[in-house]
């Protein structure tokens, strides 16, 4: 290599690198960083929509994709700058060195349509006052040991955006982490959801392509898959037990959470024994009446309980918990408003 080149480039990567440079995005141990062989706004665009929004700017990551998907039509990109050249240098680093970690040459337009189509996948129900879109850094930090984003397991953030920018499966540590995330807090929140849906679906449509989404959006009563209906099951129970001790402060989740979802035989017929106490103790008959009628029909397409749930099963588990705890908060939100009405007429 010349003198000139090597001058030339090392200038170059150290303006993409400097301190608070609008085309570096730094998740994890990883820096990447982008441009084009021209200008346009999605060398600074792809930081804004991955990267956490500033303080003083919270809706910044929102306003950046929502305008991605407006540029979008047909499943096109229709950008003037849609043929573009466009560079993705992922870097990380390596003892006293720098390691490349990926490096992809692409188009604007095809760059676009694949952080369109990852939205889509990690797209899931949620409450009103989270964020529509969220960051990358948000989601790998949710499958981190007390969520600090040092706890963010080496590679899976270099890993993770290589998949969204490639448009390949993402990688099985991230269902991993996640599922294991979820089974050690005993909670399943909206970051972590939508990485695992988004992990499955992706590697579903990969080996698929005709099954474009196997995980919705909502809940899916339709969706026959054991691990997704024990996972609802699971939320029921749980639902039961809280209605018939008000105030209860640990439920089944606190204790049988990790044994639901991994070995469900160990434990759910003592769980559904366990219901049909809870189940007397309620005040309304209706009310006791509606949830045998839901167990019904989601014990009706389990069959036998499994012995062990496979990783994918696991993850499937946690979104029908999840999924089925939505349309819970979403039933008592609609009745709330109805209440409401009928006070102020």
């Amino acid at each position: 290599m010349g003198v000139a080149a090597n001058f030339a480039y090392t200038t170059a990567l150290n303006h993409l690198l400097r301190k608070d440079s609008p085309q570096r995005l730094q998740v994890g141990d990883a820096s990447t960083v982008f441009w084009a062989e021209r200008r346009t706004d999605m060398e600074t665009g792809v930081v804004d929509i991955f990267g956490e929004p500033p303080k003083d700017d919270p809706e910044r990551n929102t306003e950046k994709v929502a305008a991605l998907y407006k540029s979008i039509h047909h499943g096109r990109y229709v950008g003037d700058d849609a043929d573009d050249r466009f560079y993705v240098l992922g870097l990380a680093p390596n003892a006293a060195r720098i390691a490349v970690r990926f490096w992809q040459v692409t188009t604007v337009g095809e760059l676009a349509q694949r952080i369109v189509q990852h939205f889509e996948d990690i797209r899931i129900t949620h409450s009103d006052k989270q964020l529509q879109h969220l960051p990358l850094f948000r989601l790998l930090v949710s499958t981190a040991t007390q969520g600090k984003a040092d706890n963010i397991p080496p590679n899976l953030a270099g890993d993770t955006l290589r998949a969204i920018l490639e448009g390949l499966p993402y990688p099985r540590t991230l269902l991993a982490a996640a599922v294991q995330r979820s089974r050690a807090e005993r909670e399943i929140t909206y970051p972590r959801a939508a990485l695992i849906k988004g992990c499955i679906n992706r590697s579903t449509r990969y080996s698929n392509p005709d099954l474009k989404e196997e995980l919705k959006v909502s809940l899916d009563p339709d969706n026959l898959n054991p691990g997704y209906r024990l996972g609802r099951l699971f939320a029921v129970l749980e639902k039961i037990q809280k209605e018939a001790n008000p105030g209860i402060n640990a439920t089944i989740r606190d204790r049988y959470y990790g044994s639901a979802s991994s070995t469900p035989v160990a434990v759910f017929s003592t769980l559904i024994k366990l219901s049909k106490r809870h189940l007397s103790k309620l005040d309304n008959r209706g009310r006791e009446v509606n949830f045998e009628r839901l167990l019904g029909e989601i014990i009706d397409g389990i069959g036998d309980f499994p012995a062990h749930l496979s990783l994918e099963d696991q993850g499937r588990f946690a979104i029908g918990y999840y999924h089925q705890r939505q349309d819970f908060f979403k039933k008592r939100d609609t009745e709330s408003e109805t209440a409401t009405q009928g006070d102020e007429q």
